[in-house]
């Protein structure tokens, strides 16, 4: 089992999202003995945003390249290779201006291939990273959930779940930490409903998409 466990957080050691990709990792590898991690820090090794340079190769243009060409499109190859190697991926993705990170978006950019992780056929876009198991901690400052208007400006949840499904991913899973920033028994309470959402996910055989709010 190969799991892949990606952080985007900015904060370093005060991030929530870090702190509960490293327990949902921790608990997937003692429910499941022998998993391989690998670890992907997308603050410390950020993707360059997506140029035109970056696009070249996937245009179909393979002859003529220049060097900027050449090392941007290894480096696009290096990150999907590794997302599609992975079995199960747990991605930290805090709120942040009701979206995500933009490191995490720069990973996205870079792993969304024609032919690798969608196709376009006569009935559509086809994924082709089916079978995969995506876990997300989702960490926000506010509290977002629970109404109408907040959830109208949540771009978080909402584009991950939309654009893992474009590349076949069926199986997302969120724990949520929400309303962190709104004192000290606010994110506590936030964080108790998240680790123990990451206990049942754990102790579940076959645990169904959950959502801590």
């Amino acid at each position: 089992m190969q799991l892949l466990h990606i952080d985007s957080a900015i904060t370093g050691a005060n991030s929530v999202s870090r702190q509960l990709t490293a327990q949902i990792v921790a608990a997937y590898q003692a429910n499941h003995p022998g998993t391989q991690v690998s670890y992907l820090d997308l603050v410390a090794n950020a993707p360059a945003h997506f140029t035109m340079d970056a696009m070249a190769p996937r245009t179909g243009q393979t002859e003529g390249l220049s060097d900027v060409q050449k090392r941007e499109n290894a480096v696009s190859e290096q990150l999907v290779s590794q997302f599609l190697a992975a079995d199960v991926v747990v991605i930290g993705a805090p709120f942040y201006n009701f979206s995500i990170p933009t490191q995490l978006k720069a990973w996205i950019d870079r792993i969304a291939q024609p032919g690798r992780t969608f196709h376009y056929t006569a009935n559509g876009p086809e994924g082709l990273a089916k079978g995969k198991t995506v876990i997300i901690a989702s960490t926000r400052g506010g509290v977002y959930s629970t109404s109408e208007g907040g959830r109208a400006m949540e771009h978080q949840e909402s584009y991950l779940q939309t654009v893992l499904g474009f590349f076949g991913v069926t199986d997302v899973r969120f724990v949520r930490a929400e309303g962190v920033a709104m004192g000290d028994a606010a994110k506590a309470e936030a964080l108790a409903t998240a680790e123990q959402a990451i206990r049942n996910q754990a102790a579940a055989n076959q645990p169904q998409a959950t959502q801590a709010a």
